[in-house]
């Protein structure tokens, strides 16, 4: 019954006055709940697309910044968790370091390396005929001091002094070298340059840092 009186209004109801706002108020009930429900919805559309898609965009946003900040927890949580470890091991990392820096002769030392690398010469049965230092050459972080050196001897008194040069106490290394034929006798020439390696002085160190830049 209800549904027929309901089906009757809307036949009866002449839809032109939709445009008369004045005469609202004697519009059918059914009428008056679908212009209001269409205005609810246009209202709820319009919310959606100039807030709601807004926020939406905002949320998307602080999601992915929560999924960072979760990332960067985890990996300082893993740290945090292996502290100790990774102490120890830059303990280990300062130690090996100073013990590196102790096999590098200081600007005093060098003339004395140059009496050691003489010795272990003489002790492989080679004559010396020119062993001198060449000028320093500064890198980033060290002064390299190369030594040319030329011997006498054989094939197997060379390798007894490559071998003693590199079993020495100092960080020295060998570079360029040639061996040459003296003689008929089977006598050999070989030269040959021994880099060693110190540490800068700070007050090198300073000079460097004070210096401008060209």
């Amino acid at each position: 019954m209800a549904l027929a009186n309901l089906k009757k209004e809307l036949q009866n109801f002449d839809w032109n006055n939709l445009g008369d706002i004045e005469s609202i108020g004697v519009w059918p009930g059914v009428v008056k709940f679908v212009i209001a429900l269409f205005i609810f919805v246009l209202c709820l559309g319009l919310g959606f697309w100039f807030d709601i898609r807004n926020l939406q965009a905002s949320l998307d946003t602080w999601a992915a910044e929560e999924m960072t900040l979760r990332t960067e927890f985890e990996q300082k949580a893993v740290m945090a968790a292996n502290l100790d470890e990774y102490k120890a091991q830059t303990v280990q990392m300062e130690e090996a370091f100073s013990e590196l820096l102790r096999q590098l002769p200081s600007q005093t030392e060098v003339p004395d390396l140059v009496d050691d690398v003489t010795e272990t010469g003489l002790g492989s049965n080679l004559a010396f005929s020119r062993i001198e230092l060449n000028a320093e050459l500064a890198q980033e972080f060290y002064i390299e001091q190369p030594i040319e050196i030329e011997v006498l001897g054989n094939y197997h008194d060379f390798g007894t002094f490559v071998s003693g040069v590199a079993s020495l106490p100092r960080i020295v290394t060998l570079h360029d070298f040639e061996v040459t034929s003296v003689n008929e006798r089977s006598a050999l020439a070989m030269t040959i340059t021994a880099k060693t390696y110190r540490y800068r002085t700070e007050e090198e160190q300073n000079a460097i840092a004070t210096t401008p830049a060209p």
